[in-house]
């Protein structure tokens, strides 16, 4: 085996409990230290029930789980580190029915349980940099195979489907993507100029959405598909397009189907998982990784159905 991963069996083995995984996650929190996460106190007392703790500045009890995706998640945190595990190793992702067979618990649960954890694989600010490449694709199912009460009948292509705008960087293979509701010029436009630092090269192909680059203060070169050309000089796309192979293949094969609204949330798991993906990384980092990603955030399921 990869010394840079580990099993499913070793991670049950070395996380058995929920006390095992709950040091585990305060670890990766505080280092030793716990800190309210309610006015960010670190005079913190150590309360009779455990994994509580009571803030002397505050006066607010909390748990590690407060303050991340976690919050009032009543699923113990030895099996949210096993769904991480999950989501960080299993490269075309996990179904919620599967991850609901492998934990012991409804569908509906694990469904909330990912997006929630989804929820944690949003990006940072960091913007590419140097050569990036940008494309676009389409995600969902054909017109032809829908019911006839949810067909648009507006046309053939990408009538019925979700746009998603991803740019990549090439020395590094980071990624960021987007959903976006249309792909005219003021989209790839503000895409590029919110996740590309000025002055970097960008390859795209030749839709009429990416010209004009060079005006924003980068430098462009496009290849021509519809004329079968894929290479002109260093200017290709390929790398974008293996990530829109993933993202597919994902589709295809696990979810079957991507909601158009909660699209956005399974294109974060793919970008997280292949920014993360360096098998050189350790899984364990990379799941630290997702865990650091949880602070801050939270997603109710009000929120989310509704």
């Amino acid at each position: 085996m990869c010394k840079d991963t580990i099993s499913v069996f070793q991670l049950m083995e070395k996380f058995p409990t929920e006390e095992s995984a709950r040091l585990w996650f305060e670890n990766q929190r505080w280092n030793g230290t716990p800190v309210c996460p309610h006015c960010g106190s670190s005079n913190i007392a150590t309360l009779k029930r455990v994994g509580y703790y009571g803030c002397r500045g505050c006066k607010e009890k909390f748990t590690v789980r407060v303050g991340t995706v976690m919050h009032r998640s009543h699923i113990p945190l030895h099996k949210w580190l096993y769904a991480m595990y999950s989501i960080v190793t299993a490269r075309k992702g996990i179904s919620s029915l599967q991850l609901s067979k492998e934990l012991g618990i409804r569908q509906a649960s694990a469904w909330f349980l990912m997006h929630r954890i989804r929820k944690a694989c949003e990006d940072g600010d960091q913007l590419l940099q140097n050569i990036v490449e940008i494309d676009e694709t389409y995600v969902g199912g054909r017109e032809k195979n829908k019911h006839g009460s949810k067909k648009l009948r507006a046309g053939r292509g990408t009538v019925g489907k979700q746009a998603v705008v991803g740019i990549r960087e090439r020395g590094t293979g980071t990624v960021k993507a987007s959903t976006v509701s249309d792909t005219a010029r003021e989209t790839p436009y503000s895409m590029v100029v919110d996740n590309v630092e000025s002055g970097s090269t960008v390859y795209s192909d030749e839709h009429k959405g990416y010209i004009g680059l060079n005006l924003l203060g980068y430098v462009h070169n496009s290849v021509n598909h519809s004329a079968k050309q894929f290479v002109n000089e260093m200017a290709h796309t390929n790398g974008i397009e293996s990530v829109w192979a993933v993202l597919k293949r994902g589709y295809n094969g696990v979810y079957h189907h991507m909601s158009v609204k909660h699209l956005f949330r399974y294109v974060d798991e793919f970008t997280f998982r292949l920014n993360q993906g360096n098998v050189k990384i350790h899984t364990m980092v990379r799941i630290a990784s997702m865990a650091k990603g949880m602070l801050g955030k939270r997603l109710t399921y009000r929120g989310l159905i509704k």
